[in-house]
């Protein structure tokens, strides 16, 4: 079931959308389905466009100021900030999201709560024998972090996952504050607040600016805005599978 969850989505993706319509295209020749739909791919891969859907899917721009927010029973970091490369018995780490490492550090530096909780993460494409969770104890240890007050849930594989694990670890009725990118924050805040949590969200990883200006580079095609394009894409069919599951 992970498995397809990970893969089915990307069987709709864009660009395998625009191989096929170019594929059917060229079989029926139907040469306006081609042009129509290197026009849509062209608009979809340019910055003007990924910008801009991408703050749809990211939602309003508000870093929450942390002296606003009310202590609570856990601060929650979720998976989802590095890649662990195992090599035999030794292993390399990548960071891709750093913020919410040091989201979850700040806010606990803050005296937000007594606990901080990292997921025990993995991608079950490349399963490894350390978790995120594992890691991330070990870089907030040499933060000057408490290690007793550094938790670390048992293995999960999606966001689903993380909640059940996360309960298990807390119990009923706790009050947390949810610390991930702000594109993933309404899907993860309503799976967490389904499994019983009082949720207050603290967003980071902004991927676009508060304000997308419109210039003439805003309209050139790039790798980068189509890779946008496609994570909120993704985004936004695990919102409507999880609220058909829930």
């Amino acid at each position: 079931m992970i498995y397809l969850h990970k893969i089915l989505p990307l069987l709709v993706m864009p660009l395998m959308v625009l191989f096929l319509s170019i594929f059917l295209g060229t079989y029926f020749k139907k040469k306006k389905v081609i042009y129509s739909s290197l026009i849509l791919f062209y608009i979809i891969s340019t910055p003007f466009f990924a910008d801009n859907f991408f703050k749809v899917v990211e939602g309003q721009y508000n870093k929450l100021q942390i002296e606003k927010i009310s202590e609570v029973d856990a601060i929650v970091v979720l998976g989802g900030s590095l890649r662990i490369n195992e090599l035999k018995s030794n292993y390399n780490i990548e960071w891709g999201d750093a913020d919410r490492f040091f989201g979850g550090l700040k806010l606990y530096k803050e005296k937000k709560s007594k606990q901080i909780v990292f997921t025990g993460g993995k991608m079950p494409y490349n399963l490894t024998k350390l978790s995120e969770g594992d890691v991330l104890k070990k870089y907030a240890i040499e933060y000057g972090i408490n290690a007793d007050d550094i938790y670390v849930t048992k293995e999960a594989l999606n966001t689903f996952e993380e909640s059940k694990a996360v309960h298990e670890l807390l119990g009923e009725n706790k009050s947390i504050i949810l610390v991930t990118s702000a594109f993933h924050m309404k899907r993860a805040k309503k799976i967490f607040q389904q499994m019983g949590f009082n949720v207050i969200t603290y967003k980071v990883d902004y991927k676009t600016p508060p304000t997308v200006k419109v210039n003439f580079i805003n309209f050139i095609p790039s790798a980068i805005s189509l890779y946008k394009t496609e994570i909120g894409f993704r985004e936004i069919l695990g919102r409507l599978y999880y609220n058909l599951l829930l």
